[in-house]
């Protein structure tokens, strides 16, 4: 048995070998960038308006009007002193441009134009190069690409770009007692759920499984679909069947093929009963059977080699402070992930903490962690990962 410490540092130990390919930019979201890069040119290109409103040349109250500049146009204008055209945000300023009034501060007369108070030098003006330099560091190798990184590489006018290939995930679940859900059971039996959990949990954080297996609990189905499975993934997933009952033939069936164990047991509640191995460049995860054991093993120990095999700069859900709000004493005689509700800047501790409960889990947005023996009083801070 390890501790979580030892079997964090046994998964990012791992030598891997990463895979690049080119995605175009409307498919890149989640993935990191294989290569550092650079601004192509400068961010603005040319100096323009911040905002609707007037461009002028001096510093007055009062100037002579002498055009228009729409966000696009591409005509030269050059101002002579005291002079001022119409502007519009995104626009490029004309040249001897001294300062941009936003509009609710102007007002108009013929061709005169009015100012409610004096400019200040380069008010409202976004200049060339404000926000990059041509040459400079946009993103660094293993940078993930979110949302606001998408928009600022589609600014570079960048539309494809070298990234870390994310692993193939294969999930098998094992079980007599399990019925797919919309079926009819009997009694005695279960509808299975990790394997949805698993896939939404993969989901969530931008990968995919291939294939999803359901077998029964016996030794010679159990090492067939593992051997099935291992011929098309990088990494395994496995629910259920890796405690040691006599219906628990997933450790055995591992090391039939081929399989090398890293580690098996955590000194940990829930998910003791975790396994994690290797074969040649894939990787095996053993999950507990129960529910919420299946995902707090997902979240603190698959996540984090996922990220890892996509090359990602910085893995595992981050760790968060915050005041706890009542008394909690960790009794179970293992650090402990506790299913947990973050809300307004502090935690709640839920009721169901059972391994087999997963509705608490459902209700919280987090998992917070108490070490063995510790009592915590009201206030004190507590370590959370938020997981929704």
């Amino acid at each position: 048995m390890v501790t979580i410490e030892e079997a964090l540092r046994v998964i990012e130990d791992q030598k891997i070998e990463l895979k690049s390919e080119s995605k175009p930019l409307e498919e890149a979201l989640g993935y990191a960038l294989s290569t550092k890069t650079t601004a192509p040119f400068d961010v603005p290109e040319f100096d323009n308006s911040a905002m609707d409103g007037y461009a002028l040349c001096g510093l007055y109250q009062e100037y002579h009007m002498v055009g228009e500049v729409a966000a696009g146009d591409s005509k030269s204008i050059s101002l002579n002193d005291g002079e001022a055209v119409r502007i519009f945000t995104g626009a490029k300023v004309p040249e001897n441009t001294t300062a941009v009034m936003m509009q609710e501060k102007t007002s108009v007369t013929d061709s005169r134009l009015f100012l409610d108070e004096m400019p200040k030098m380069g008010q409202n003006i976004r200049k060339k190069g404000g926000q990059l330099a041509e040459g400079q560091t946009v993103f660094e190798k293993g940078h993930v690409l979110n949302p606001p990184s998408l928009a600022l590489m589609g600014s570079l006018g960048l539309s494809q770009f070298a990234v870390f290939s994310k692993p193939r995930v294969n999930i098998i679940t094992t079980g007599n007692e399990l019925v797919k859900p919309g079926e009819s059971k009997t009694e005695g039996q279960i509808y299975e759920s990790n394997s949805y959990a698993i896939a939404g949990a993969l989901q969530q954080f931008g990968f995919q499984h291939h294939q999803k297996t359901q077998i029964k609990d016996d030794f010679e189905a159990t090492k067939a679909g593992i051997k099935t499975a291992l011929e098309s993934c990088d990494v395994l997933i496995i629910s259920g069947g890796i405690s040691v009952g006599d219906y628990d033939f997933v450790k055995q069936s591992l090391e039939e093929n081929g399989v090398k164990e890293l580690f098996y047991k955590v000194f940990q509640k829930p998910g003791k009963p975790l396994y994690f191995g290797r074969k040649g460049n894939q990787f095996v995860f053993a999950l507990p059977g129960n529910p919420s054991s299946s995902l707090t093993c997902f979240y603190v120990y698959v996540l984090p080699l996922l990220q890892k095999l996509s090359g990602y700069s910085k893995t595992g859900l981050p760790t968060y402070r915050f005041p706890i709000q009542h008394d909690f004493e960790n009794r179970f005689g293992r650090p402990t992930f506790l299913k947990a509700a973050v809300l307004d800047g502090t935690v709640e501790i839920l009721d169901g903490q059972g391994s087999s409960m997963i509705q608490s889990m459902a209700q919280g947005n987090a998992l917070a962690f108490v070490d063995d023996g510790e009592a915590m009083k009201k206030g004190d801070l507590i370590q959370c990962k938020l997981i929704s």
